[in-house]
């Protein structure tokens, strides 16, 4: 009986080393076929680079790109002058400039939406500086309603908030996952109507910001400055001075 356990011992030792084994050689291919992946599309970068760099591919839509960015250049800075005027014109409140954000989102949205489905250049242009325009105008009321909803010590950090939100929700992932979505969809009209599609959703949560209660903070003094009466008992440094100077001068 010792002997039959003993070898019972020893089978299930080997069955254990093979197990093991197995594992070990199923993690080590799982490795190395990750690490093949990593280099084939490290691979396909260098490529794509080689294309950019000196075959020079890209040349063929310069027109087009410069196009696009003057008329950006342009809408950008036109929209966001139009978006603060309006918004000291109909009385700067958190109430309307969440109406002006929903209003500017949702026509832009339209505008954008409607150039992407046209097939004309020239109604594309029209359609789409319309829709930027109308886009770039919600820069001014954003930033009212950053100023206006906090103290006066706190908008430092709520613009600083506000920014690092545009770049960390905004421009950041939006790249890789529009390539995702083109290299999915394999049609960049398609993408860019899902694109923007997003201005709708955008409106519709700068229109809920209408409803809600806000109280204007602009005015309201910080815990880190004096009040006025404090302010009041506090003599300049001259004119203490200089009402000292006739008693030192007498004595």
């Amino acid at each position: 009986t010792e002997v039959a356990d003993i070898e019972v011992a020893n089978s299930e030792s080997k069955n254990l080393d093979g197990n093991e084994l197995d594992r070990y050689t199923s993690k080590k291919t799982s490795s190395s076929k990750g690490s093949l992946e990593i280099l084939n599309q490290l691979s396909r970068f260098w490529k794509d680079i080689k294309v950019l760099l000196f075959d020079k591919v890209y040349l063929t839509n310069s027109n087009a790109d410069l196009l696009f960015g003057g008329v950006t250049i342009v809408c950008g800075i036109f929209g966001t002058l139009a978006g603060g005027y309006i918004l000291d014109y109909i009385d700067s409140t958190i109430s309307n400039a969440f109406k002006l954000l929903s209003g500017a989102s949702f026509l832009g949205a339209i505008f954008c939406f409607s150039a992407f489905c046209s097939k004309n250049l020239y109604g594309f242009l029209f359609l789409f500086s319309i829709g930027e325009l109308l886009v770039f105008a919600t820069q001014g009321p954003v930033n009212y309603v950053c100023l206006h909803s906090v103290k006066p010590s706190m908008r430092p950090l709520s613009m600083a908030m506000s920014t690092v939100s545009i770049h960390i929700f905004g421009d950041v992932p939006s790249s890789p996952l529009v390539g995702i979505l083109q290299d999915y969809v394999n049609n960049w009209r398609v993408t860019a109507l899902i694109l923007t599609s997003i201005l709708f959703i955008a409106a519709g949560i700068w229109f809920v910001g209408i409803f809600l209660h806000s109280v204007d903070k602009f005015n309201e003094d910080s815990g880190h400055f004096s009040t006025t009466t404090e302010r009041s008992d506090l003599l300049p440094l001259l004119e203490g001075s200089n009402k000292d100077t006739p008693e030192s001068a007498n004595s």
